[in-house]
């Protein structure tokens, strides 16, 4: 029952399950306090200058948030910071929808086919330099298809590239790099393994009202640390699942433990229990706002649980990621 758009939202959250994300803004890559994410995160208004991170676990509350970028390692995603205008992208859509004025039935509607453009930025043409195969993007895919499939997205490799490029590898000069590969429109999905990327797992983008060819637009789209790719060396986290949390945020959903209250609209999903705190692991049970209907829901993608225990998005979620699709990208 909470919300954390990169979009146009409000507060920034550093989005990402039991791994290391955060959010930066366009303008200096600074960290927004995450609404409800126990990873770095700063709170401001969203926008798609803003990413949305995920920290590797286990990480202490203080650690993730961190300014101005983060230095620990893979925390547990944190929710990123947006810009003005990516947060008021978000709000904006909320408003618009009102989490329900738009009364899209996401079974019944047409699925949405999203281009997706993969850039491999490693070190070396080495798998511990932040290589990934044209095999791993391949079955990326497969991973994505499978945990959008009730949602009404299915996603197409529209191309995949390798640059090898120490700086750009460890997610420095992040608009330069993505000013000379960012491929397709705003509607289309591009997305960035990289060797590091500041201790986390991955950040991306909340969806906004953004003019193409400027910083957002570029900007927009996903980083994420080469070792969570299918089969990649990140225990726990190598199922592909980080991909599908941080395009989450693309599509314009938050945290499940959106704000970390058991009292507060959380992440505006209706159907999304109230959660108090991010999940660590799976743990089965877990009822952190025992006062609230339902338990947490450890399983949902956009909690900060393991990629074994990630099963699906709700039907609110999915209304939700349709109502932003065509506000802000089809």
């Amino acid at each position: 029952m909470r919300t954390c758009f990169i979009g146009a939202l409000g507060p920034f959250e550093l989005v990402g399950r039991a791994r290391a994300e955060h959010w930066k803004r366009v303008s200096d890559l600074a960290f927004i306090q995450p609404v409800p994410v126990p990873v770095p995160h700063v709170y401001l208004p969203i926008s798609n200058s803003t990413p949305n991170h995920r920290p590797l676990w286990p990480v202490s509350p203080s650690s993730l948030w961190p300014s101005p970028a983060p230095s620990s390692p893979l925390l547990p995603s944190p929710t990123p910071p947006t810009a003005p205008a990516t947060q008021s992208a978000a709000a904006e859509a909320e408003s618009k929808s009102a989490l329900g004025a738009f009364a899209a039935d996401v079974s019944a509607a047409a699925t949405i086919n999203v281009n997706v453009y993969f850039h491999v930025v490693a070190r070396s043409n080495s798998a511990s330099d932040g290589y990934v195969s044209a095999t791993q993007i391949d079955n990326q895919v497969k991973v994505m298809n499978d945990n959008y499939a009730a949602s009404g997205f299915q996603f197409t490799k529209a191309g995949a590239d390798w640059t090898i490029n120490t700086n750009w590898a460890s997610d420095g000069a992040e608009l330069a790099m993505k000013k000379s590969l960012r491929k397709g429109t705003y509607k289309d999905l591009n997305i960035y393994f990289m060797y590091a990327i500041g201790g986390n797992l991955g950040y991306c983008y909340f969806p906004t009202s953004a003019a193409t060819g400027s910083n957002d637009f570029y900007l927009d789209g996903c980083s994420i640390l080469y070792s969570t790719a299918p089969g990649g060396s990140e225990t726990n986290y190598n199922l592909g699942k980080t991909v599908t949390h941080e395009v989450g945020h693309w599509m314009g959903l938050f945290h499940t433990f959106q704000g970390n209250s058991c009292t507060g609209s959380g992440d505006s999903i209706a159907d999304t229990p109230q959660q108090l705190s991010a999940s660590s692991g799976c743990p089965t049970g877990r009822d952190s706002c025992p006062n609230a209907a339902g338990l947490d829901p450890i399983h949902n993608y956009m909690d900060y649980s393991i990629d074994s225990c990630y099963e699906s998005f709700t039907a609110g979620q999915n209304t939700r990621m349709l109502s932003m699709w065509n506000t802000y990208r089809a």
